[in-house]
């Protein structure tokens, strides 16, 4: 993490004080939180809406903050404590992070898409691993906030850091890729979320593609090449390095076989047909984010034998295809940290084809920030799910009563179930276990799906 005198700091970012009495201090670290700022920490305090982090400068550094940020407009900052006053402290804490990522002989990977974004980060770090000392973005640390944070984790001895790059509204993933300068960034996929905000996939690929704004000139941009929508907008952008993966022959990194188990894939790819790559993570989608990270480390001169070993040993943030042993002999697959039309299916399509004579039931809830059609899509997912592939549908929340009106269609209305509460949810799903079945979970966050999982755990 950023190790550095006060002098030095002062020197990184606009300050507006004198802080020359405390310029030899040292600073290791950064937290926006003053109960973690301790260790010589800098602590970064925010004027927000129900409190104010300066309120707590004082208390921050007699814990053993090494200094704090002051936001000018913001009075009373103390003059007997190691402060440095800034114009804006989040855009003080931006500049400090990128400053120091400038400073870094560090090569940086950014990756951001509708979906999959976390898995392909996991698995880019997996795979760059076997070769180089690597950091990347741990839990949501991926926006204005957290990947400044995340950059000024990273170590000197880092070589590679891998950067996942979210958003909430146009223009924010240009100002990470401006704040990170990748050397190379993954474009995973364009999906149905934020349309609520953005409107359309077509303004969702626009916004995704900032993460060109600050690729370095000789960069390379890895995106799903299987996307019309994404193959027709690069063709308007840059001079960049391009690189397509993806299921279609087409692409420049393809599988030419694909073996779905039920504890994982296993699969060859075009560019090495003698290279088995064994990924203990489920699902035919989880073979395309792997390709996203084989080929950005190909192109890091990783060899596709070491990406081979660095799959075998993924582990993937929790909730994301997580296998889960439940009570008699009930196994769950837990994908309950955020869901789309997309990804939904993606996840249903899984599970109708995995290789098991157990009892197949799908738990779906509420999909999120799907804008004006948001019912239309709910419906839609109902309708797509086989039902001679799958047993039994359970669905959770308001707009998860309109997956269970399209899969009635085909399934009848003994075999679907609706719930608007989550108790009543968990206790019809208890009684219709026998044992021994396969249940997937899939909502959106905000659902909170993981508590009924834990109610069937051993």
């Amino acid at each position: 993490m950023i190790h550095k005198t006060i002098e030095q700091i002062a020197h990184m970012i606009n300050i507006e004080n004198d802080v020359a009495k405390w310029g030899e201090q040292s600073i290791t670290g950064v937290s926006i939180d003053s109960r973690q700022a301790a260790g010589g920490r800098l602590f970064v305090p925010f004027a927000g809406e129900n409190t104010d982090g300066h309120k707590y400068v004082r208390q921050a550094i007699e814990s053993g903050a090494g200094a704090a940020l002051w936001q000018k407009d913001v009075p009373g900052a103390p003059d007997d404590l190691p402060v440095l006053v800034v114009e804006d402290t989040l855009l003080a804490l931006q500049q400090l992070a990128k400053s120091y990522r400038d400073s870094l002989d560090i090569k940086v990977i950014g990756i951001t898409g509708s979906n999959g974004k976390t898995t392909v980060k996991d698995m880019t770090a997996a795979v760059f691993a076997q070769k180089y000392r690597v950091q990347k973005t741990e839990g949501n640390y991926n926006n204005h906030i957290g990947l400044p944070l995340t950059m000024l984790s990273l170590t000197e001895e880092t070589e590679v850091a891998i950067l996942e790059m979210g958003m909430s509204s146009r223009g924010e993933i240009e100002l990470l890729s401006k704040l990170a300068s990748p050397d190379a960034a993954v474009i995973t996929n364009i999906g149905e979320s934020h349309l609520q905000d953005l409107g359309s996939r077509e303004a969702i690929a626009d916004a995704k593609l900032e993460i060109t704004a600050g690729l370095k000139e000789d960069g390379t941009l890895f995106y799903l090449g299987d996307e019309p929508l994404l193959a027709e907008k690069i063709n308007e952008v840059t001079t960049f390095q391009l690189k397509t993966f993806g299921v279609g022959s087409t692409n420049d990194l393809y599988p030419i076989s694909v073996q779905q188990l039920e504890s994982g894939s296993i699969f060859k790819v075009n560019q090495a047909p003698g290279v088995q790559f064994e990924l203990p993570v489920l699902g035919q989608h989880n073979v395309t984010n792997a390709l996203a990270a084989i080929a950005a480390a190909h192109l890091f001169h990783v060899p596709l034998e070491l990406a081979a070993a660095g799959l075998r040993k993924v582990e993937l943030t929790k909730m994301r295809m997580e296998w889960v042993e439940g009570k008699n002999g009930v196994k769950m697959i837990n994908d309950a940290y955020n869901a789309s039309p997309t990804s939904v299916k993606a996840a249903i399509a899984l599970v109708s084809d995995l290789p098991s004579e157990a009892k197949k039931i799908v738990v779906l809830g509420d999909m999120l920030e799907l804008g004006l059609d948001e019912e239309l899509f709910h419906y839609q997912t109902g309708q797509a799910i086989n039902p001679d592939k799958i047993d039994y549908v359970f669905t959770y929340g308001a707009l998860g009563q309109f997956i269970a009106s399209g899969a009635k269609g085909s399934f009848g209305a003994d075999r679907v179930f609706s719930f608007q509460d989550k108790e009543e949810l968990t206790e019809s799903l208890h009684q219709i276990l026998q044992g021994n079945e396969l249940i997937l979970f899939k909502a959106s966050r905000g659902m909170k799906l993981e508590e009924v999982v834990e109610s069937l755990i051993l």
